[in-house]
């Protein structure tokens, strides 16, 4: 797998939430032989034992119920541990969501688009009033949920500074996920040193937000630029349909590489069904923003 990698050109991978134990022996063997780096991990990693397929949300910090929250505490610092092992420099986490028992407010966001399929979304007046309505309805079932989140990070933080791991806060797609991405701010405002939280843009994740009217891709970027600690880079058709190649769809890269840094970590996050050579192609489109940004 990491030589196939190296062999399109790559000299960094990050390792993902399917990677499964059988696996390791061979991602170390890649890694002592010098084959390729790991820049960057993502919880789990590795899968907990009997899972075979990708599960970052297989068990989230948000959840109250302590059988779980043991599950999550004990199989993320498993992968702090194997992050560290590998010599990645972060491990990207997911931060849960917030359970509503009966009827999910988002569901109506989904259900105005499917009913009024000529209106122009995010900006119609009908569709901005059910957003906000939706909105006030997950802020105010989150407050527990959220409360779960910041402790469960305090459990793990000094856990991941002694190793020399960061951990990296990804942005979400769903509706229902946490954090909330006008909080992130406050959020790694809030972490006490030693300050190995950042955050993690996905382009992807923000443009779907974008198109649900629920942030604006570039201002998201502005507000989280000075905690940035990496990127997963794909593009979403118009369509909706994310990590496809890039240039493939409607983001603005350019855009986004304007607050890429020296230190950041770019990791292009593509569907397993895109083709050999529009990974390629995706390289090579990032490399020439990366020329662009930094010169050489």
């Amino acid at each position: 797998m990491l030589r196939e990698a190296a062999a399109l050109g790559f000299t960094h991978a990050e390792l993902s939430h399917g990677i499964r134990i059988v696996l390791l022996p061979g991602v170390i063997r890649a890694v002592e032989e010098g084959i390729i780096k790991i820049s960057s991990t993502h919880n789990f990693c590795p899968l907990p034992t009997g899972i075979t397929q990708a599960a970052p949300n297989l068990f989230e910090p948000s959840v109250p119920d302590r059988r779980e929250h043991e599950q999550w505490l004990r199989h993320t610092k498993r992968s702090i541990d194997f992050a560290a092992q590998v010599h990645a420099k972060v491990l990207v986490l997911h931060l849960g969501s917030v359970n509503f028992f009966w009827f999910n407010p988002g569901r109506t966001l989904k259900t105005f688009v499917r009913r009024h399929p000529t209106v122009s979304v995010p900006d119609d007046k009908a569709y901005r009033a059910v957003l906000k309505k939706a909105c006030e309805k997950l802020r105010k079932r989150m407050g527990p949920y959220w409360e779960q989140v910041k402790a469960s990070l305090e459990e793990v933080r000094a856990y991941a500074a002694q190793r020399g791991v960061a951990l990296g806060l990804e942005n979400r797609e769903k509706f229902e996920e946490l954090p909330i991405d006008d909080d992130f701010p406050a959020l790694l405002d809030s972490i006490a040193q030693p300050h190995t939280c950042g955050y993690w843009h996905d382009t992807g994740h923000a443009d779907i937000k974008q198109s649900m009217g629920m942030l604006d891709h570039q201002l998201h970027l502005e507000k989280n630029a000075a905690r940035l600690l990496g990127f997963h880079l794909h593009d979403v058709t118009p369509d909706g349909r994310d990590h496809q190649p890039v240039g493939s769809g409607h983001i603005n890269f350019e855009m986004v590489s304007g607050f890429w840094r020296p230190h950041h970590l770019l990791t292009l996050e593509l569907s397993p069904r895109v083709s050999r050579d529009d990974v390629i192609m995706s390289k090579q489109r990032i490399d020439a923003l990366i020329g662009q940004r930094f010169g050489g």
